[in-house]
């Protein structure tokens, strides 16, 4: 076969796979598209604000490490996922973590209320057959306290949790055109190097074998 023969080939080869590249690219490109104003269109439409720099308390700024998010998207329209983590993360499960020690249950959370509930229940009924008022008004009020908390623990692990998931959605996004980024680039090499081929087929004597028996690389061939 002739060189320039099996460089056009490989050079014609290389820009389909450019092709191919590029087109799987746009269909990333158009998912993380698609995900970005998705997530800004629900975001938006549920009108979260984050509360000015001046309004937040030192336990919300201070919280946890990530806490500063708050601070850098103080006063800012919820849009972006990372916006929805770090409210979810950082502000939502900071005021369940204050009313949970405010309410005497320092740590628990929806699903450890439930148990405490029946804890209390228990002692309700102990209590009042035993005749014991006090206690048993006692044991009632944590009750009471304990059912309000698991009723904002619901609340609050909801909306987190749907924040998250956007959040998470918001990823897949990033992920996509991070994944467009590499293809694209990959395709770019492609085209390169076939035009690299292009050039080498062209500036190949016509005459050039490859894949010949020994004795015929000398003799011009008569045809590919």
């Amino acid at each position: 076969m002739r060189r320039r023969t099996l460089d056009t080939v490989f050079a014609v080869g290389g820009l389909v796979v450019a092709l191919l590249l590029g087109v799987l690219g746009f269909a990333l490109a158009g998912q993380h598209s698609y995900a970005t104003d998705y997530v800004a269109g629900e975001l938006a439409a549920q009108k979260i604000t984050f509360a000015a720099a001046d309004k937040l308390t030192d336990a919300e700024k201070n919280w946890k490490p990530g806490s500063s998010c708050l601070v850098a998207f103080a006063g800012k329209l919820m849009e972006t996922g990372p916006q929805a983590e770090c409210y979810a993360k950082y502000y939502i499960r900071e005021h369940m973590d204050a009313s949970a020690k405010t309410a005497g249950f320092p740590g628990a959370t929806y699903a450890t209320l439930g148990s405490i509930r029946t804890g209390l229940t228990a002692e309700v009924t102990a209590a009042k057959a035993k005749g014991d008022t006090a206690a048993a008004a006692d044991a009632q009020k944590k009750f009471d306290s304990a059912t309000s908390l698991r009723t904002t623990m619901q609340t609050g692990e909801t909306l987190s949790g749907l924040l998250l998931t956007t959040y998470g959605f918001s990823v897949i996004g990033e992920k996509a055109d991070l994944a467009a980024n590499i293809l694209f680039a990959l395709a770019a090499v492609m085209v390169i190097l076939s035009v690299a081929g292009f050039v080498h087929a062209y500036v190949t004597p016509k005459e050039k074998v490859v894949f010949a028996p020994v004795g015929a690389r000398d003799r011009a061939p008569s045809g590919v």
